[in-house]
């Protein structure tokens, strides 16, 4: 049973939408065709990646890591992200086409065709993958692989369009990279990566369900069953209180276990403890069945970025204090 209880509900899968027409050579700049084709890595969602991988590094290490290792990681782990994000967007074309948040994008504009988008995606999946089995490990090489084609294929393909379960289980992919940094450093595994993933885990729906709550309609319009579009508000908020709960009481894991010390358990409370105030806020707001701006839900979306950041952060720091 999931800790948000509710139904898997089916969804009439792919719609039809109306993609940009794609332009002719001539009128796709050498430039803004450069910059499309960094825009299908999603350069801002895999900053977040990196932001949990580097930190991890240092835990293993109880250090500085060698710089060098640190790098290949990073770049391995854009190229691995990146290409799980263009094959994402080449999935999703048509219903990218139909949503207002996402009509800007290469495919939908005719930027790049969706076979060049193809092509692009599954070259950086392999070459992320050789990157890391050769340069690194190969641990960490099948560790990056199974994120992307968890990423693409079951949630993309399989779990997006059909269960409000989606992100939930989706975001497994997202939580893999902790695991990448301390297999990069150590080539094995331990609880503390486990712990840290976990952590992402239960951090996902209550990072997303806020910003699906307030582009509903989107994921309405294509047949998308974000659990914001089949719940109510009051609902949803119920869910991410819950999961919030279960975050921060397993971010407070690592201490007993010897892991970490006084500096990221402080820094784990006080980050723990605004985000569970900005929850129930959120929670009394749906509650009094506010609506619109008034409900405020972006506040914990961007509070929930600034929270893993900071929580990383003390992960990274926390050795040099112990």
């Amino acid at each position: 049973m999931s800790l948000s209880g509710v139904c898997v509900t089916a969804v009439e899968s792919r719609p039809v939408g109306t993609l940009g027409t794609s332009q002719s050579p001539s009128h796709r700049p050498f430039g803004a065709r450069v910059k499309a084709f960094v825009a299908l890595t999603k350069p801002r969602i895999i900053e977040l990646l990196l932001i949990t991988t580097v930190p991890v590094m240092f835990l293993a290490e109880q250090g500085v890591p060698d710089l060098k290792l640190v790098f290949l990681t990073c770049l391995g782990g854009y190229l691995s992200a990146g290409g799980a994000n263009a094959l994402n967007m080449w999935y999703d074309r048509d219903i990218d086409a139909l949503m207002e948040r996402t009509s800007q994008r290469p495919l939908v504009t005719g930027m790049v065709s969706p076979r060049e988008c193809l092509a692009f995606g599954i070259t950086l999946a392999v070459v992320s993958t050789l990157l890391f089995g050769l340069a690194v490990n190969w641990l960490s090489a099948w560790l990056s692989l199974g994120a992307l084609l968890f990423y693409v294929v079951v949630y993309t393909m399989i779990l997006k369009r059909r269960t409000s379960q989606n992100i939930v289980w989706g975001g497994i992919a997202g939580c893999l990279p902790v695991l990448i940094g301390w297999s990069s450093v150590t080539n094995s595994m331990s609880w503390a990566p486990v712990i840290l993933f976990l952590v992402m885990f239960f951090w996902t729906p209550p990072h997303y369900w806020p910003l699906s709550m307030r582009v509903k309609e989107d994921y309405a319009r294509v047949g998308v069953p974000m659990l914001p579009v089949i719940a109510s508000n009051k609902v949803v908020a119920r869910q991410i209180v819950l999961y919030s709960w279960v975050m921060v009481l397993v971010s407070l894991l690592l201490q007993p276990l010897g892991y970490t010390g006084w500096f990221y358990t402080a820094v784990a409370l006080a980050t723990g403890g605004w985000w569970l105030w900005e929850a129930h806020a959120l929670q009394n707001r749906a509650k009094a069945e506010e609506t619109g701006g008034k409900l405020k839900e972006m506040r914990l979306f961007h509070w929930s970025i600034t929270y893993v950041s900071l929580l990383f952060v003390a992960v990274a720091v926390d050795p040099f204090l112990r």
